[in-house]
């Protein structure tokens, strides 16, 4: 069991290598931004507030980004990866937020099995015009059982 805490702005540089990593280990995922980019990107979202981390025997193995109902990044550790993070830094998110949302790309087949598991339900479909990597994209949802809103 991972403990679930705010980043920390020293938690930049192991976010960033995380999410850096995720680039280089999908071929169909284009290098844009280079190490240092990603990691100043990372600070940029701790800076905001945004970033939760999950830490497993006082490493960092993996964070979630989150913009009010906007799930902006889930991304975990090669070691981090089947061992419950994922799901435990969802289950902060959604006692938060009554409604989150959230795109992967078309190409990550794992994080689509992955959200559908979680209770994420697709919105919706774009080429990719919206993001930088301009690869197409999947919208996700979820909304609380108890919530009377619709799925769009």
């Amino acid at each position: 069991m991972a403990m679930i805490r705010p980043a920390r702005p020293t938690d930049a540089g192991t976010t960033g290598e995380i999410l850096h990593q995720f680039s280089q280990d999908n071929d169909w995922m284009p290098e844009l931004h280079t190490l240092a980019e990603t990691i100043s990107f990372c600070g940029t979202m701790i800076d905001r507030g945004w970033v939760t981390v999950a830490e497993v025997g006082g490493q960092v193995e993996g964070f979630m980004a989150r913009d009010r109902q906007e799930i902006c990044s889930l991304y975990l550790s090669h070691k981090g990866r089947r061992r419950g993070i994922g799901p435990q830094l969802l289950a902060k998110a959604k006692s938060a937020c009554p409604r989150l949302e959230l795109k992967t790309f078309e190409a990550n087949h794992g994080a689509q099995r992955f959200y559908r598991r979680e209770g994420f339900v697709e919105s919706a479909r774009s080429g990719g015009a919206g993001n930088d990597e301009n690869l197409p994209d999947v919208t996700y949802v979820w909304i609380k059982a108890d919530r009377k809103e619709p799925y769009v």
